[in-house]
């Protein structure tokens, strides 16, 4: 929308990752020398350990170094370390495609597969590296089991080069006494902060200069206040930026200041005052409105006031809407909700298939259904037949929909007409099972998210046993939410507990952008 009036020839700030707008400070250079110590010869089959922040550029860092890898090297990447011991052996054979079946069930059978995989490729000359993302979320047992892996080895060299990446949780992990073992095997450590000012700015500079830029629309004070706003966190900054340039646009403001910066920022963070009235949502929602009508000609200008006649407004935006949607641009803004899954994951989970990593379930409720979700989801409208559209949000009487990366304002009342209660939910599961006479650290966040159900808390102990008691807990809380009633906790009971939650941002309540 905006990309024009400001010499662009592509959105700058978009929170997808695409490795044209990948910009390496110092601090991130010297990050991505320390994974690549650990993918060569230097890590020499000990660990190495990335940590940072929510949003620093750990997961870019990673991508970047998948892009580097030699030929010669084999890369098994686990994405969602939550896993067994033997969940975990068995996610690293199906990366690297060793071949296990049924009858490898022991740690030990899984271990002499994976053993006689790497001393093969050993043979060949090729090295095989294991990275862990989000290993903070990692059992004392896995990171146990990670670190006996590190003891298959040759006379003269380790088999297995081993990559931990996490938040700064991983860092406390690795320093209680019964990990000291571990902990004693990394060889190189690098916690990745955020960016400092400088760097901010030149890293808003660098993906405008991408995106066609010949000139920097931010003035001086409002690379200050995006810095101050985001505190250098490179997420935050792309996504307040991409903000107030929309702002600016609408207010035909060729310099974007710190006062629009600050109300954007404000807007992002939900915290827009009664005084601001909220002008830059009303600005950025009546703007939407005007490219549409638009329709890529000569634009009325004074169709930027807020129509007086809102929904008659809103219906032509809507109808224009409908007519671009397809099946596939709505799995597409699924995927792009979490960043380490495809269209492709999403298509094929979806399609009723097994996936390693993804659960996907087809369900029927209301607004106030989804609203107990609290995850994106991607509605089937009955008109047109089977077109289906991701909802990112919810407010009182409107719902933002997403299409082709811009969000769109709807009201409820429109999309009751088309909307018979369908829709489909997925998320990140590797579809580990629970069950009574289980322990761990699984067993206890279950039993932590279940004492915090609002009308049926769980009120045993929140230990690491799974009990008969929870079982039963388990089984009636399954039967609530129409779900197999087997006492066994699997991706669908994990979705209702509110697992998916904790790993991203719930539905907006205002929208961000279009």
């Amino acid at each position: 929308m905006y990309e024009s009036f400001y010499g662009l020839s592509e959105r700058p700030f978009s929170i997808t990752p695409n490795p044209r707008f990948v910009y390496l400070s110092q601090r991130h250079r010297d990050a991505l020398a320390h994974l690549l110590y650990g993918v060569g010869e230097g890590g020499s089959g000990g660990f190495v350990q990335l940590t940072g922040e929510v949003g620093t550029g750990k997961t870019t860092l990673c991508r970047v170094v998948l892009e580097q890898v030699p030929e010669n090297t084999q890369i098994a990447l686990i994405l969602n370390p939550m896993l067994s011991p033997k969940e975990l052996l068995r996610a690293i054979c199906h990366e690297l495609q060793v071949p296990v079946d049924d009858t490898d069930g022991s740690l030990q059978q899984l271990q002499e597969r994976l053993n006689s995989y790497l001393l093969d490729r050993h043979a060949r000359g090729e090295r095989v590296v294991l990275i862990i993302d989000e290993a903070q979320n990692m059992s004392r047992e896995a990171l146990e089991q990670v670190r006996l892996l590190t003891n298959l080895e040759t006379a003269t060299d380790k088999l297995l080069q081993i990559i931990l990446i996490g938040q700064p949780e991983l860092r406390d992990l690795l320093a209680r006494p019964e990990l000291r073992q571990l902990a004693q095997r990394i060889t190189a450590r690098y916690h990745l902060d955020p960016l400092n000012a400088a760097e901010t700015e030149s890293y808003v500079r660098h993906r405008l200069q991408v995106a066609g830029s010949e000139r920097c629309p931010f003035a001086r004070d409002g690379l200050r206040a995006l810095y101050l706003a985001s505190e250098g966190v490179p997420r935050l900054v792309n996504i307040i930026a991409d903000r107030a340039l929309m702002a600016g646009y609408a207010r035909e403001e060729e310099r974007i200041g710190a006062g629009l910066v600050r109300a954007a920022a404000r807007e992002v963070a939900g915290e827009e005052s009664e005084k601001d009235g909220g002008w830059l949502r009303g600005l950025v929602a009546g703007f939407a409105l005007l490219v549409v009508l638009a329709g890529g000609g000569a634009l009325s200008w004074a169709l930027l006031s807020a129509p007086k006649d809102e929904e008659a407004a809103g219906g032509l935006a809507w109808q224009a809407m409908l007519s671009g949607l397809d099946e596939r641009s709505a799995w597409m803004e699924l995927a792009a909700v979490w960043p380490v899954v495809t269209t492709d994951d999403v298509e094929q989970a979806c399609s009723g298939e097994d996936h390693p990593i993804l659960a996907c379930r087809e369900l029927r409720g209301n607004w106030a259904y989804i609203a107990e979700l609290d995850l994106p989801v991607v509605l089937r409208l009955s008109h047109p037949a089977g077109t289906r559209v991701l909802l990112a949000g919810l407010e009182r009487d409107h719902v933002i929909l997403r299409h082709n990366g811009q969000d769109w304002r709807v009201a409820r009342n429109q999309l009751d007409r088309r909307w018979q209660g369908e829709f489909v939910v997925a998320w990140p599961d590797d579809g580990q099972l629970l069950r009574q006479g289980d322990s761990g650290s699984m067993v206890r966040r279950m039993k932590r998210l279940a004492a915090e159900v609002d009308d049926f808390p769980w009120a045993g102990p929140v230990d690491e046993r799974y009990s008969a008691e929870f079982r039963d807990w388990v089984a009636q809380f399954q039967r609530r939410h129409g779900i197999n009633d087997d006492g066994v906790i699997g991706p669908a009971t994990r979705l209702f507990l509110g697992v998916p939650r904790q790993d991203m941002p719930g539905l907006m309540t205002q929208t961000n952008g279009a």
